[in-house]
């Protein structure tokens, strides 16, 4: 790999964090009732969305649908199997329970991105089109279903009211 390419991976990185750590910042802004900082917040997050898109081209990271598909498959199950598992073993022998748990929850949530990926492609490659429903996400866990919401998430226990919906 090029130092060109090094750059812009790590550079899409960076724009990627700083668009969520920006959101993040504007949600606590109009939280403590600064709707303007809050505003600009969300306003630099949009451009660095904009960075990372510019980027993430240059890279040619958007390929076929099918591409992606394997892409997100891929990475969720690299997620699930490696990185998260010696996470969780090193937050807990430094009795990080916080971190311990948002690492529990993103683990046992990539699985099933990685299940709801390999569907995908499966029903892709059959020349099939998925059931047309939306999707649900646990607001605490990222827990992700389709069709609707449960009662209780079944990864951490939160209500179906703190499920957002998506389109």
């Amino acid at each position: 790999m090029s130092s060109t390419e090094e750059n812009l991976q790590s550079a899409f990185a960076g724009e990627s964090q700083a668009n969520r750590r920006y959101l993040f910042f504007a949600d606590k802004a109009e939280k403590e009732g600064y709707p303007q900082v809050a505003r600009l917040f969300r306003a630099a997050a949009e451009a660095e969305t904009i960075h990372a898109r510019n980027h993430f081209a240059a890279m040619d990271g958007v390929g076929s649908t099918r591409d992606n598909l394997m892409a997100g498959a891929v990475g969720e199950h690299y997620e699930f199997t490696r990185m998260y598992p010696p996470f969780i073993e090193q937050a807990e022998s430094e009795n990080n329970k916080r971190a311990q748990r948002s690492f529990e929850y993103a683990n046992e949530v990539e699985q099933i991105h990685h299940r709801h990926f390999e569907a995908a492609m499966k029903a892709f490659d059959a020349g099939q089109q998925l059931k047309d429903e939306p999707y649900f996400v646990c607001q605490v866990c990222g827990n992700t279903v389709a069709g609707e919401a449960p009662e209780r998430c079944p990864i951490c226990g939160a209500p179906a009211s703190k499920f957002k919906r998506v389109e």
